[in-house]
């Protein structure tokens, strides 16, 4: 029978150290968390086709979307509000469990922040819509960009 994962028991991570030594540190305010991974299309239809369009997949787009309780005092709050306001460069991870577990596996990617929108419905709490992008960054070898990965821990 297939593993079947649930949504509260999945996390997200910022990294609080280096690329090369990340030091994971849950955000425990979120709610919802999306993956959503696109690609841009190619219209390659030839008169040979049949009468049917044909599409071929060219690049790649991501972005992960979150919402936040508002929390201030929270240090991923914080630290995510801060990244929104200064443009600094968010190295996350979406993970299906516990990213120190072996077998769990994660989407890591370097992000700018783009969206940071707060809600204040009447009756419930006040949130913050998040979404990352992944963003140009030089933290590979010799100074290279690196794409978002998924990564399953060994």
């Amino acid at each position: 029978m297939p593993t079947i994962n649930l949504g509260m028991d999945a996390k997200l991570y910022y990294n609080s150290g280096t690329y090369a030594t990340p030091s994971w540190e849950e955000i425990t305010v979120t709610r919802d968390v999306t993956v959503n991974n696109t690609r841009a299309e190619a219209d390659v239809t030839t008169r040979g086709n049949d009468g049917w369009r044909a599409i071929r997949g060219t690049l790649k787009d991501m972005d992960v979307s979150f919402q936040m309780l508002q929390a201030p005092d929270d240090p991923a709050y914080s630290y995510m509000n801060l990244a929104y306001l200064d443009g600094t460069i968010v190295d996350l991870a979406v993970a299906d469990g516990d990213i120190a577990q072996t077998g769990t596996h994660y989407w890591r990617l370097q992000s700018s922040i783009t969206q940071f929108s707060e809600t204040q419905p009447l009756e419930e709490a006040v949130t913050v819509d998040v979404t990352a992008r992944p963003t140009e960054n030089a933290v590979g070898a010799g100074g290279s960009n690196v794409p978002p990965d998924f990564v399953t821990v060994p």
